[in-house]
């Protein structure tokens, strides 16, 4: 999946009180983040989206939009956004994908369960995957490691030739591929 463009699709989502119709041609030419869990009203996913959503306008800051992305429909996003304290602190899209187009474009349905997997990529403005990430069902996500992959994918497009360390962090030190390299770290 890493360095393969999104592919097309057509869905409705959630957002800020409107149904409101997108496809990929929304995501070329920003980054973007497409946020997959199983299920609205259910255990984890809520923690997740709510700790997502308190990044939300760092991220637009850095010119990134959100996609929340499950198997629901954009009626049930709606109402779970009316109804949980912590759904209704969520700003960016909340996308219905009743039909699993996306899911299956991203490689993360469920066979035999129509249900997303929790996965997240992360998409460059040309639409191209740059990173992802799929858990386990009980395994929760970290908004603040997302943010911090954010910000290497963005330095490294930014920077050509020079590459994030692990554990960077924006400001630190990165590195210059080179055969001077090997060997030496």
């Amino acid at each position: 999946m890493i360095n393969t463009q999104i592919k097309p699709f057509n869905a409705t989502a959630f957002k800020e009180g409107e149904f409101v119709e997108i496809s990929e041609k929304d995501v070329l030419g920003k980054w973007a983040v497409f946020f997959f869990y199983p299920a609205d009203f259910t255990f984890v996913c809520p923690t997740e989206l709510e700790d997502l959503a308190s990044k939300y306008d760092e991220l637009k800051g850095m010119g990134v939009e959100v996609f929340s992305v499950s198997t629901d429909t954009h009626f049930c996003h709606k109402a779970w956004h009316d109804t949980s304290e912590a759904i209704g602190t969520i700003n960016y899209y909340m996308v219905g994908d009743q039909t699993a187009t996306i899911t299956s474009n991203f490689g993360v349905l469920r066979e035999g369960q129509g249900l997303a997997d929790r996965a997240t990529f992360l998409i460059d403005p040309e639409g191209t995957i740059q990173a992802m990430e799929i858990t386990a069902e009980g395994i929760g996500r970290d908004a603040e490691d997302l943010m911090r992959k954010v910000k290497a994918a963005q330095y490294v497009a930014a920077h050509p030739g020079e590459v994030c360390p692990a554990k960077w962090k924006e400001g630190e030190a990165t590195l210059a591929p080179s055969l001077d390299l090997v060997g030496k770290i």
